[in-house]
């Protein structure tokens, strides 16, 4: 590969997809070498803010999963409102294929999940690890293909994988909160009307908003509910009407340093496995095939067959350019759970005062349900491209 070729990789989509990639294998050698005790020491380094009686104190690893993602969350929350305005969920003929392609990429990989672990309380508490898609890794390997990908397909894949982060937005809000604290919850609540009231009253100075969004993460974090949910909350709240070039820049401003740097070091931080101790046992472990055929199987079934039944029932129809095998080939390539899913996975399986459940490295059903699907998607849209 040439000098040029380099250069193109790394200033197009997917770029985000290679980093990525680089990022976790090198959490991998990293988790398997002599540095290990290293890595997992600086995980569990403990980071502290402190003003006069207030404190903030948490490891390395929670500020990394809950306030850098909240960046990640919060240009999620941008992008969903821009797409619902003016863009490729702004009516219902737009929105009803993806939106039911991403039911049935959470229903059915749950399902899946579920048929492998049911009865198991502490496991079950990972359900929703396989629903989730991994939007900028799935984008990365379609755009591997080139222009030859009709840009429909594209638009597609973005608009489910924005609805699948809409639904694992609401998940983690529902099923993943503990020891809630209603005086930060109702500090949270006053923010988010301080938000809307600057909206009714047309505030446009973006600054404004995300110096208030910082003490909303803040009372959200102290809450209980997961402190993620207020960048997604800001994203929402932040105008768009009437201040659409502040807006576009602002999320154009965001895709770098998220894409570059948050991303790749949230899957550096939680991408660190442990192979020494996994033997056949944790292969055939019913947490890693339920979370492996989640994603593989769950995810390209769900996605499949919901979109059909939104064209057969009249809903929805295949995108401009499109056919079955290049709708199937991305149902497949949403199965890269990734980041979204190890983030989940985070939340399932962290300690909940004194009790830590003992499981099964749940990375490990990810990485592979991830890698398989990416792989076996890739080739299904190469041949159809070639």
């Amino acid at each position: 590969m040439n000098k040029n070729s380099i250069l193109r990789i790394f200033q197009g989509e997917s770029a985000v997809g290679v980093i990525l990639i680089l990022a976790t294998i090198f959490a991998m050698f990293i988790a398997n070498s002599p540095l290990s005790s290293s890595y997992n020491d600086l995980m569990q380094t403990y980071v502290s803010i402190t003003a006069g009686s207030f404190v903030l104190a948490k490891p390395l690893l929670l500020w990394i999963n809950d306030g850098l993602m909240a960046v990640f969350f919060f240009m999620v929350g941008l992008e969903i409102k821009r797409e619902v305005m003016e863009g490729s969920l702004n009516s219902f003929d737009k929105l009803a294929l993806p939106a039911f392609a991403a039911v049935g990429g959470m229903i059915v990989p749950a399902l899946i999940f579920t048929f492998f672990n049911y009865g198991d309380e502490g496991v079950m508490q990972g359900w929703a690890i396989p629903a989730a898609t991994d939007i900028a890794f799935a984008l990365g390997i379609l755009s591997l293909l080139g222009p030859r990908v009709p840009t429909s397909l594209k638009i597609f894949l973005l608009a489910l994988a924005i609805i699948d982060d809409l639904g694992a937005i609401l998940i983690i809000a529902f099923f993943y909160t503990s020891n809630l604290s209603f005086s930060s919850l109702g500090i949270a609540g006053a923010l988010v009307l301080v938000l809307i009231y600057m909206n009714y009253k047309n505030v446009l100075n973006n600054t404004a908003y995300i110096l208030v969004g910082i003490l909303l993460w803040t009372a959200v974090l102290k809450s209980g509910v997961h402190a993620t949910l207020a960048g997604v909350i800001l994203g929402l709240l932040i105008p768009l009407k009437g201040n659409q070039d502040s807006y576009h820049a602002l999320e154009h401003s965001l895709h770098k340093p998220v894409n570059f740097f948050i991303l790749p070091i949230f899957a550096f931080a939680n991408a660190g496995i442990a192979f020494s101790g996994v033997g056949v046992k944790d292969l055939v472990d019913n947490l890693t095939l339920g979370i492996l055929f989640g994603l593989f199987l769950g995810k390209q079934i769900g996605v499949f067959l919901f979109s059909m039944l939104a064209i057969v029932l009249k809903f929805g129809k295949l995108p401009e350019g499109v056919g079955f095998i290049d709708l199937y080939g991305v149902s497949v390539l949403s199965g890269i759970g990734f980041t979204m899913s190890l983030f989940i996975g985070s939340l399932a399986y962290e300690c909940t005062g004194d009790i830590c459940f003992d499981v099964v490295d749940e990375r490990l059903g990810i990485v592979l349900g991830s890698l398989i699907s990416g792989i076996i998607g890739f080739i299904i849209l190469k041949l159809r491209y070639r």
